[in-house]
């Protein structure tokens, strides 16, 4: 029966997986930019955004895994679940916890950034005079990567040798469950080190992108109807570009012989016309796009399935809001009781020994974790909220350093450099989520879930004590209980006591992560404020934009460039090029100069690298 049970709680947590890995490659395709894919980059962005939605989906799975072991109907440790036992699913979970928060962090740290060197490195006359081999691009890109494989090192070095905080002058960590915190080998304080840092840097994407997010999309949701469909659009585009040619030829005709040419007033209005000319144009394109012209055939399946849905969009921005304010309170609620009831407060981060007031989230999963997987299904559904939060927080405010805006993150208009960038964010926001769901959000349910143990002495010769006549005497498993029998029966969950590791062992952490979420709450208030009194309007310039966006490098696209030339300026050796590059093609091996159309506008097809960079997915 325990075997039964415990496989079916893995295959839980493989079909949520085998769900999670569409969606994140259906957020891959929808938000790249379709003439710029590159096989690389789709591959790991879909991989590591898959590998954090996995880590963060395991905590339920753990909390189901410990709670399993115990009967919360009669507080008692089932039959089967002897200490060998359960030491072996502790164990088993521990491994898959390191190993997750591992890849996670290696594909934070080193593989996102070598793929983006590794795409950087791409040069187009390199590879068609085969002066560029996959080996050069190779080591082109790991000379940069080495400077995180250096960050990598010194952080777990600094992490194996740091001393944690162990004079502690307070009563309640005398006990057991505080002991086994901070008893832990060099290994796994290197890791929590590490970890707590990248946790840290993550909460400030979180409170900054996480918490915008959350308020912004169930208004979006409920604002999103345009008031401009986009056929409409398109159709009126491309009328107004037809009265433009028309005035043009009007022009051109009414002055076709006079010596001369044009006088100096119509001159001026033909320019004009030109420039109005390729601004339509780029709109135009990008209308058409909206509709679905020249897409892919999963774009089109996508704005088909928003447009059908597009009625329902309004209830479920209302029900959005409502869950909002739930976990707004929630967190608040939490918020206050650690500040005020926590044992130890800085000097442990602000750990919490048992929840004192009531806190509506804590109880809806602790009391649903009774049924798996009722509660695995509301867990995914929130983490799902959350993610979409970040990602629409993202795609609003964009990929900033202080005030300059690095990249713009829009569907079908995410360039790779943007793409990867934004996963990075997305992995450490999704480490401080994890943190902020454990701690706040259901800080009892991510700790021991429905465990409860039965508070009487035990019987003789060390039997657990029967509760079945004294079900008053059944109470929940928390880290300050006396009794020695709660320690028998009540197993934290892994993924608590990990991130309990971190803020015991270095409160610094875990002072700065409880703030935040202050933080959090206020960011989300003001933007939500902020929002409700928004109207939407329909962005024109920011449609003619779009395509302006595409002609031009970012700020950071060019970095591998940049810093080809620094290499170069070091070795004091030119990078082969191709004979007579550079006389006609100006973009150099951006392949990035405008091309200008039939009718004389600039529609701006050059892009950086184009198909070429890998196999073009």
């Amino acid at each position: 029966m325990a075997l039964i049970q415990t496989s079916l709680i893995w295959v839980a947590y493989a079909v949520a997986i085998a769900l999670l890995l569409p969606i994140a490659a259906i957020f891959v395709y929808l938000y790249q930019t379709p003439r710029d894919r590159a096989a690389s980059v789709t591959t790991v962005c879909i991989f590591t955004m898959s590998a954090l939605l996995a880590t963060v989906l395991l905590l339920p799975v753990d909390v189901a895994l410990v709670s399993s072991t115990t009967s919360s109907q009669w507080g008692r440790k089932k039959d089967w679940a002897t200490p060998d036992k359960v030491d072996n699913i502790v164990y088993t979970l521990k491994i898959v916890h390191y190993t997750l928060y591992s890849l996670d962090a290696v594909l934070c740290l080193l593989v996102v950034p070598f793929t983006y060197f590794w795409y950087e490195e791409y040069d187009e006359a390199s590879t068609e005079d085969r002066t560029q081999t996959i080996g050069s691009r190779f080591w082109g890109a790991f000379k940069y990567a080495l400077i995180f494989i250096a960050l990598c090192v010194i952080l777990f070095v600094v992490g194996f040798f740091v001393p944690v905080a162990r004079n502690r002058e307070n009563k309640h960590l005398d006990l057991d469950f505080f002991k086994n915190l901070l008893a832990e080998n060099h290994g796994e304080r290197a890791l929590t080190f590490a970890l707590g840092l990248l946790i840290t840097l993550g909460t400030i994407i979180y409170v900054l992108y996480t918490a915008a997010g959350l308020a912004l999309l169930p208004v979006a949701l409920i604002k999103s109807a345009p008031s401009i469909s986009a056929p409409t659009l398109a159709a009126n585009t491309s009328s107004q570009l037809e009265q433009n040619r028309e005035r043009q030829r009007q022009l051109e005709g009414r002055n076709e012989g006079r010596d001369g040419g044009l006088d100096a007033r119509d001159r001026r209005e033909l320019e004009s016309l030109v420039r109005e000319e390729r601004t339509l144009i780029r709109r135009e394109r990008l209308a058409n796009e909206n509709v679905g012209e020249n897409q892919h055939w999963l774009m089109r399946a996508w704005m088909k399935t928003e447009a059908i849905f597009r009625p329902l969009k309004l209830l479920g921005g209302f029900l959005l809001i409502i869950v909002a304010m739930v976990i707004f309170a929630s967190m608040l609620i939490t918020g206050i009781d650690k500040a005020k009831n926590s044992v130890c407060k800085t000097g442990c981060g602000y750990l919490l020994g048992h929840v004192n007031i009531f806190q509506p989230l804590n109880w809806v999963f602790v009391t649903s974790s009774k049924i798996f997987p009722i509660d695995y299904v509301l867990f995914l559904l929130l983490v799902l909220f959350l993610f979409s939060s970040s990602v629409v927080g993202i795609a609003t405010v964009g990929i900033r350093f202080l005030w300059i805006k690095l990249f713009g993150i829009r569907k079908g208009h995410t360039s790779p450099q943007a793409l990867l960038m934004a996963t990075v964010m997305l992995t450490l926001i999704v480490l401080a989520m994890n943190y902020s769901m454990a701690m706040m959000i259901a800080p009892q349910y991510a700790t021991f879930g429905p465990q409860t143990y039965c508070d009487r002495p035990s019987r003789h010769g060390g039997e657990q004590p029967d509760c079945s006549n004294h079900k008053s005497a059944i109470r929940r498993c928390t880290e300050l209980a006396d009794n020695p029998i709660a320690k028998e029966v009540c197993t934290p969950s892994v993924a608590s006591t990990f991130i309990n590791r971190i803020t015991v062992n270095f409160p610094f952490f875990g002072v700065v992560l409880f703030w935040a979420q202050f933080v959090f709450l206020g960011v989300y208030l003001i933007v939500f404020i902020t929002t409700l009194f928004r109207v939407p309007q329909l962005d024109t310039d920011q449609l003619d934009a779009d395509l302006e966006e595409e002609e031009e490098e970012g700020l950071l696209a060019s970095t591998g460039r940049r810093f080809g030339a620094t290499w170069q300026d070091i070795t004091g050796k030119p990078k082969p090029r191709k004979p007579g590059y550079g006389a006609t093609d100006v973009g150099g091996s951006t392949g990035g100069a405008n091309r200008v159309s039939s009718d004389g506008a600039g529609v701006g097809d050059g892009v950086e690298g184009g198909a070429g960079r890998d196999s073009n997915w």
